[in-house]
């Protein structure tokens, strides 16, 4: 419907080691109007903890988890890759509702292929987050 402004997700979370990328991706995403909700995580680490302890908040939970995730590849600690990893061991109901959005300054080709082997990575996205990616962000 032409005008509607609903928003089409509840919540996106955005997981990067850089502080200004995340301003710049939340600035993006609020003026795309397209979340009600954005969760920002400087740490792959306390991102994962995030969506544990949403998990442990049981039927809720699903109202609650964030319908997308922007994440970073090269974060220290704790890469894009290893996030993955550790998302893999969470709940069917979080990686059904959690469509992952790789959103990374790389354009090395194998961080593209790796990316591909999750089957919850949706997209592959160069920094930073433009209205287009966004107006075109159908995952």
């Amino acid at each position: 419907m032409a005008g509607e402004t609903t928003t089409k997700f509840y919540a996106v979370m955005l997981i990067d080691d850089n502080e200004i990328d995340n301003l710049i991706n939340q600035k993006m995403i609020e003026a795309a109007g397209i979340a009600e909700h954005i969760y920002t995580h400087t740490g792959a680490r306390s991102a994962i903890e995030f969506l544990k302890n949403l998990e442990k908040l049981d039927k809720e939970t699903k109202d609650v988890l964030p319908d997308i995730i922007f994440l970073d590849i090269d974060m220290p600690l704790m890469d894009g890759f290893q996030f993955l990893d550790e998302f893999e061991k969470l709940s069917d109901n979080t990686k059904q509702k959690c469509k992952v959005v790789m959103l990374t300054s790389s354009i090395n080709p194998q961080d593209v292929n790796k990316s591909k082997k999750y089957s919850y990575v949706k997209k592959y996205i160069n920094k930073p987050l433009s209205q287009d990616n966004l107006a075109n962000l159908e995952i």
